[in-house]
């Protein structure tokens, strides 16, 4: 299987470049993977499609302001930092620019230096790895994460070009394990009183955790899929939510992920576990699902439209048909949905 079958052709008028404003006021595109068909609907819609029995499942990682602007300390050139996932203490994985200029040893200031003296967070680079991620150690003085806020951007994806005056636009409602690079921006699209109406109606939520990692940030760059290697991201069940997600699986209801984060998490522990109860756990992860892979809890799916040749559109692919997913596509196009972090929806379902 071709990292080509994966392609299709996406106008660059299509890439959303900032948030409706209103996050119900995008539209959603419903395919069937029975058949095929496709219904063009508006997002505050899909209550059409959930109701008792459905157990909804929500990434609530939170993003870091893991965006960093410094410069290097012994030329004074400008260096950034995106931080990837904390290691351990003060320890972090990071992507840098500009990678070829910033080498083991390199060290890197960041925050103006008061009365003379150090910078507010100073970064020195310990580990080399491939394409421009970096192991890097911070020395400060405070509270990191009162710094982090204070210095740090938003990580908004290469292909938005626009600035984010509010960073919550950049986060979920229902956000609060922070530990992420990347927003799951499927649920960009709820607002609270969305998902209360959903619970009124019969709906669970279900909330568990995968912090957003290099993975995101990685083009596929082997020519066969199976070539591919996904690199390993944090997630959490709770026991509450491993309850929750029993009793959808022996009541025979269906459990609907939100965003392709969701459905790695469960997945993942659909493998760990197998046809036994789901237990809290937590671990890392690098599960790549792709056409031929057999879904274990996932049963319906709410995702944005994905870059061409992603593992992402793999994934949708592996869920609904390779052929199925890039017909919606292409009418996706042709109907100009907005695509990417800040676009529109498709809820795949039976």
């Amino acid at each position: 299987m071709k990292v080509s079958d994966f392609d299709f052709e996406l106008p660059e008028r299509l890439i959303a470049q900032t948030p409706l404003a209103e996050r119900t006021a995008s539209r959603l595109l419903v395919l069937h993977r029975a058949d095929g068909s496709i219904e063009h609907r508006t997002f505050t819609d899909l209550a059409e499609y959930l109701g008792p029995g459905d157990t909804l499942v929500l990434n609530d990682t939170k993003v870091l302001p893991a965006r960093l602007i410094g410069a290097k300390a012994d030329t004074g050139a400008k260096a950034e930092l995106l931080l990837l996932k904390r290691l351990e203490g003060d320890r972090w994985e990071a992507l840098v620019k500009p990678g070829k200029k910033i080498r083991r040893g390199t060290e890197l200031h960041f925050g103006a230096a008061e009365n003379g003296g150090a910078p507010l967070l100073t970064a020195m680079v310990e580990e080399e790895g491939e394409m421009g991620a970096r192991v890097v150690r911070f020395q400060y003085r405070g509270i990191f994460q009162e710094l982090l806020d204070r210095l740090g951007q938003m990580p908004l994806p290469p292909y938005i070009k626009e600035t984010l005056d509010d960073r919550d636009r950049y986060q979920t409602v229902y956000a609060r394990n922070e530990g992420s690079a990347a927003a799951p921006t499927a649920g960009l699209h709820f607002t609270e009183s969305f998902l209360e109406r959903l619970e009124a109606q019969g709906v669970k939520l279900c909330r568990i955790t995968l912090h957003v990692g290099l993975g995101t940030f990685r083009p596929v760059s082997a020519e066969e899929v199976q070539e591919h290697h996904m690199h390993a991201e944090w997630y959490s069940v709770s026991g509450e939510s491993a309850a929750l997600l029993n009793e959808a699986r022996a009541s025979g209801g269906r459990i609907v992920a939100v965003g392709t984060t969701s459905a790695r998490t469960l997945e993942t522990i659909g493998q760990r576990f197998g046809e036994g109860p789901i237990e809290a756990c937590s671990g890392w992860t690098d599960i790549f699902i792709y056409p031929g892979y057999r879904f274990t809890l996932v049963g319906a799916l709410l995702t944005n439209f994905h870059l061409p040749k992603s593992t992402l559109v793999m994934l949708v692919s592996a869920l609904a048909g390779r052929e199925k997913i890039l017909n919606a596509y292409r009418e996706a196009v042709a109907e100009e949905y907005r695509f990417f972090s800040f676009g529109d929806a498709m809820f795949i379902t039976e």
